[in-house]
């Protein structure tokens, strides 16, 4: 084990700019673009706002295959993946107390973590700048998929670190454009008919 040098928690900080994505420009626009939102308070639409966004990353830990965003906007979805052999997950607070480099070694889940994709790469998707999105979860999310994931993990899908999530999308969509003309085919059967 390496030894391991605890951080100076007194040492000066860099902390990026964040940007609040419901901000009140924000509804101030939300406001003047839908009508139906004049009557609500700044509070209110914030609720809505919210209470949308968590029912969507409870439907994705929930569902394995995750959902299809509305307005075509992509599909989201919870991977499983082997851990990195290049980078190692240090845990910060044992190894602060025993000195040594102690890494999360995952042993609840294999040695799996869990990730969070999206992709816009199916072909309905295909819009103007499509590569240009992005997804980044939120700190509900992120910590909620931590949690779920130990008791979980193999029901979601496994990802392979050496192919395209593109790929390995499009595959899975063809497995289920599959299953479904076999259970159509199996519905239109009857024994009994002569």
């Amino acid at each position: 084990m390496a030894n391991f040098k605890t951080p100076d928690l007194n040492a000066p900080r860099y902390r990026r700019k964040v940007y609040n994505t419901v901000s009140p420009e924000f509804i101030k626009l939300l406001k003047q673009k839908v009508h139906a939102c004049e009557n609500y308070t700044d509070a209110e639409l914030r609720n809505i706002i919210n209470t949308y966004n968590e029912n969507i990353y409870k439907t994705v830990i929930e569902i394995r295959d995750g959902i299809e965003l509305q307005s075509q906007l992509g599909h989201l979805f919870i991977g499983s993946c082997p851990k990195s052999r290049k980078r190692s997950n240090v845990d910060m607070k044992t190894s602060a107390e025993y000195a040594e480099k102690v890494k999360h070694r995952n042993f609840e889940s294999d040695q799996h973590i869990a990730k969070i994709f999206y992709t816009v790469y199916a072909d309905k998707y295909r819009f103007k700048n499509h590569e240009l999105w992005a997804f980044n979860g939120s700190r509900y999310f992120t910590r909620a998929v931590s949690h779920a994931y130990p008791e979980n993990w193999k029901k979601y899908i496994e990802i392979d670190p050496l192919k395209k999530v593109s790929m390995i999308f499009k595959s899975s969509m063809n497995k289920m454009k599959n299953a479904r003309k076999n259970s159509s085919a199996l519905e239109e059967y009857n024994e009994f008919d002569f």
